[in-house]
């Protein structure tokens, strides 16, 4: 069967994928989109009544596993080279302040 892809498809098709095409590419296009539409066609054509549908062509299945923890909390070594810490977490300078107001509070690591 040969699918006719109408100009207004491709010019619709097209604007749907944000593209601008030359007749040129539009012709490529159309001609692209009608050879899917009869692989389509020849696919309807085969008797699938005895085939189970599936979702995917592989059987799938949800492998869980005990989520444990093996390599520790590493926050010591996270924190190494911070150049400000406090209470276990890193010190940085504000995004949203006041102009006068420093980077970093006044004072040494607060570890």
């Amino acid at each position: 069967m040969a699918n006719i892809i109408s100009d207004e498809t491709i010019e619709y098709v097209s604007i749907l994928a944000k593209l601008e095409l030359s007749e040129q590419e539009k012709e490529r296009a159309r001609q692209d989109l009608s050879e899917m539409l009869d692989y389509i066609d020849r696919l309807n054509e085969l008797d699938t009544s005895d085939i189970e549908p599936m979702s995917h062509a592989f059987s799938l299945c949800n492998v869980f596993r005990e989520d444990v923890v093996t390599n520790g909390d590493g926050n010591s070594d996270t924190l190494f080279n911070a150049p400000r810490q406090k209470k276990g977490g890193f010190v940085v300078p504000k995004t949203i302040s006041d102009e006068s107001a420093e980077p970093y509070p006044k004072g040494g690591n607060d570890a």
